[in-house]
């Protein structure tokens, strides 16, 4: 995987690019930056709305922060948009996480 100082020369390049906000974030992630972290999971999210496993990584970020009602309104975001995407897998994923970590 690419550095963050990598992704973040390319996302200079190109600063919507999905992919690279979602690397991007998985790093911070990766770091225990969970506020970078989900900075950049929003950028994703606001470059393509339909980019699921964002909502569920962004979730992941902020359950480890001890954020779980902000995880919580996540998940449910990233149903709304996995129901809207029609992306059954994503929608099993962010389901089952979702019932886990609010039971």
């Amino acid at each position: 995987m690419p550095s963050i100082a990598d992704l973040q020369r390319l996302l200079d390049k190109s600063p919507n690019d999905p992919d690279l906000l979602y690397g991007l974030a998985m790093e911070h992630a990766k770091a225990a930056r969970t506020d970078e972290a989900c900075a950049h999971f929003d950028r994703c999210l606001a470059a393509d709305p339909t980019y699921c496993y964002a909502y569920y990584h962004k979730a992941r970020a902020l359950e480890a922060a001890h954020r779980i009602t902000e995880a919580l309104a996540t998940l449910r975001a990233g149903l709304t948009a996995a129901k809207a995407a029609r992306d059954n897998h994503a929608l099993s994923e962010l389901t089952a996480y979702l019932d886990d970590l609010d039971a």
